[in-house]
């Protein structure tokens, strides 16, 4: 993956309905960070503080601080998904939104 060392990643998601939305804060060596969102474009931000506030915001969880139950009262199960991956933040772009399926 493209991760390296010097940068720390945390995925967040959001639920519409039966689709998850993604999205990645990544935080800098130097305190700064950046957001690549569902759309593929990189916000960046002073702070983790800051990003992580304009994701909450916009309604987005962080994926690692869910536990089952938060997840099913959202609509999916955690052993049903899981953050995104690819080689390249390009290709990560086609994966940040996750249709879940029919619910019964």
């Amino acid at each position: 993956m493209n991760e390296t060392p010097s940068n720390r990643d945390a995925w967040f998601l959001a639920s519409l309905g039966n689709t998850l939305i993604w999205a990645r804060l990544r935080v800098r060596p130097g305190g700064t960070a950046e957001v690549l969102d569902s759309d593929g474009n990189t916000l960046s931000y002073d702070s983790e503080d800051t990003a992580r506030s304009q994701l909450f915001d916009a309604e987005f969880v962080a994926y690692e601080g869910l536990d089952e139950e938060d997840a099913l009262i959202r609509g999916f199960s955690l052993h049903e998904v899981q953050p995104p991956q690819a080689d390249s933040d390009a290709d990560l772009h086609g994966r940040m939104v996750q249709s879940l399926g029919a619910r019964a």
